[in-house]
C-alpha cells in the first residue's frame, strides 16, 4: 500500500471528489480526517471507509474560518502524533457564464476569495505540523486558470493564483521536507451524478441551461474537445492524488500533474 502508517487530512472530504480521494488514501493504508461543512456527506465517507476495513474519523470544519482550521489541525496531530498528508477539495458554488459587462465585483470576488482563502489557511496550518517531520500538501484546480472567458472570470483568476500559490509554497517549505503539489483536471464526469450533491453540478448548470444543452451533451462535448476524447473520472483523481501522497513522488514538488486529457498542454 502506498500510505502505510501516514496520517492525512481531507477538507471538503464530503464532496464527491474529496470523498473519492479520502477513499482511496485509506485503502492505501492513510488514517483519513475527513473535515467539511456537512456532517452528513462525512459520515457517509467515513462509513465506507471503516465498512471496507480503514481508518476515518469525520470533523465538522469551516475552511474559511482560520480558528476553525487551525483548532482541527491542532486534534489531528494531537491523536495522530503529527500531519503527512493534506488535500484541499474544498470547491464553492460561484457564478459562471456571465460577461465583464453583466459580472458584479461580488460576484468576481467571491471565488478568488473563497479559494484563496481556503487553500491559503489550511496549507498555513498543516505546514505547521509538517515542518518538524516533512509532508505532502496537495491542492486541485481546473483549466480554467489558463483559458480565456468569457464568462469565468472569477475561477479563472481564483485557480491561476491557486496554482501561483502551490508553486511559493514549494520554495518556501521545501527545506523543510514539505512536498507542495496540483492535480489540474478538467470536468468529472461521475463527480456531477445527482445523487452526489456536487456543487459542480449547479455551477455547470449555469452554461449548460442557458445554451440549451443537457448535462450529458455538454460533458460529451467537453470529452470531445481533449486529445483522448474523454474526461477524467473521480478514480483517476484519487489514484494521482494517492501517487502524490506517496513517497513514490518524493522528488515531486512545485508540479501541475495535468488530468485534462490534452485539452491543455504542458509547455
Amino acid at each position: 500500500m502506498l500510505l502505510t502508517n501516514k496520517t492525512a487530512v481531507v477538507y471538503g472530504g464530503g464532496g464527491a471528489i474529496g470523498g473519492a480521494v479520502a477513499r482511496t488514501f485509506a485503502r492505501e493504508g492513510a488514517r483519513v480526517f475527513v473535515a467539511g461543512r456537512t456532517r452528513r456527506k462525512l459520515d457517509r465517507v467515513v462509513a465506507d471507509i471503516v465498512a471496507a476495513g480503514g481508518e476515518a474519523s469525520a470533523h465538522e470544519v469551516d475552511v474559511l474560518d482560520a480558528a476553525s482550521v487551525e483548532a482541527h489541525a491542532d486534534v489531528v496531530a494531537e491523536r495522530a502524533g503529527g500531519i503527512d498528508i493534506a488535500f484541499n477539495a474544498t470547491g464553492f458554488v460561484h457564478v459562471q457564464g456571465k460577461p465583464l459587462a453583466a459580472l458584479s465585483l461580488a460576484e468576481f470576488e467571491h471565488p478568488v476569495h473563497a479559494y484563496i482563502r481556503s487553500n491559503y489557511l489550511t496549507a498555513k496550518v498543516v505546514a505547521r505540523h509538517m515542518t518538524v517531520r516533512g509532508g505532502v500538501i496537495l491542492m486541485i484546480t481546473t483549466p480554467v486558470s489558463h483559458m480565456a472567458g468569457p464568462g469565468f472570470m472569477g475561477h479563472c483568476v481564483a485557480l491561476a493564483g491557486v496554482e501561483a500559490m502551490m508553486r511559493h509554497l514549494a520554495g518556501e517549505l521545501g527545506a523543510h521536507g514539505v512536498r507542495v503539489a496540483c492535480i489540474r483536471s478538467h470536468a468529472i464526469a461521475d463527480a456531477i451524478a445527482p445523487e452526489l450533491e456536487s456543487g459542480t453540478r449547479e455551477v455547470f448548470a449555469q452554461m449548460a441551461e442557458p445554451a440549451g444543452l443537457t448535462f450529458d451533451a455538454m460533458l460529451d462535448g467537453a470529452a470531445q474537445s481533449t486529445l483522448l476524447r474523454r474526461l477524467p473520472r473521480l478514480e483517476n483523481v484519487a489514484a494521482t492524488a494517492a501517487f502524490l501522497a506517496s513517497d513514490r513522488a518524493g522528488p515531486m514538488t512545485g508540479a501541475i500533474v495535468n488530468l485534462t486529457g490534452g485539452m491543455l498542454l504542458d509547455m
